[in-house]
């Protein structure tokens, strides 16, 4: 699965986070952006930290068409029209708040939603978690 935003600093690493805490190693979890910022979110490191998840050591990245192919699940999170499109591929957008520049209440508030979502998501495909 791909978890895919514009800057790949905050909501796509938060969710792939989630993913692979609660997945363990069944799925493969890649995440990437449309123009990858240079670091992480620090409030959104710090948010994930506080739920006992270090993403510290992630990166920002882009995707690629290699992954994207590969991948049998790919959800969008405020990439608009530069998300890609692929035949055969379960997509779903989620319309969560960007953390960027937000205080720490609205950043933690993301991240609970992003962890329910990813949790229905999980259910969704079968995954235990």
């Amino acid at each position: 699965m791909a978890f895919l935003c514009v800057h790949n600093a905050g909501r796509s690493q938060m969710a792939a986070g989630w993913a692979r805490h609660l997945a363990g190693d069944t799925v493969d979890v890649f995440s990437g952006g449309s123009e990858p910022g240079l670091n992480l979110n620090p409030m959104a490191v710090a948010a994930m930290a506080e739920a006992g998840i270090d993403i510290a050591a992630e990166v920002p990245k882009p995707w690629t068409d290699e992954v994207l192919r590969a991948a049998d699940v790919i959800v969008t999170m405020g990439c608009g029209d530069t998300c890609p499109v692929y035949p055969g591929k379960r997509y779903e957008d989620w319309e969560v708040t960007d953390p960027a520049g937000q205080p720490v209440a609205v950043v933690r508030a993301v991240r609970d939603e992003i962890e329910q979502r990813v949790r229905g998501l999980l259910a969704s495909l079968g995954v235990p978690t």
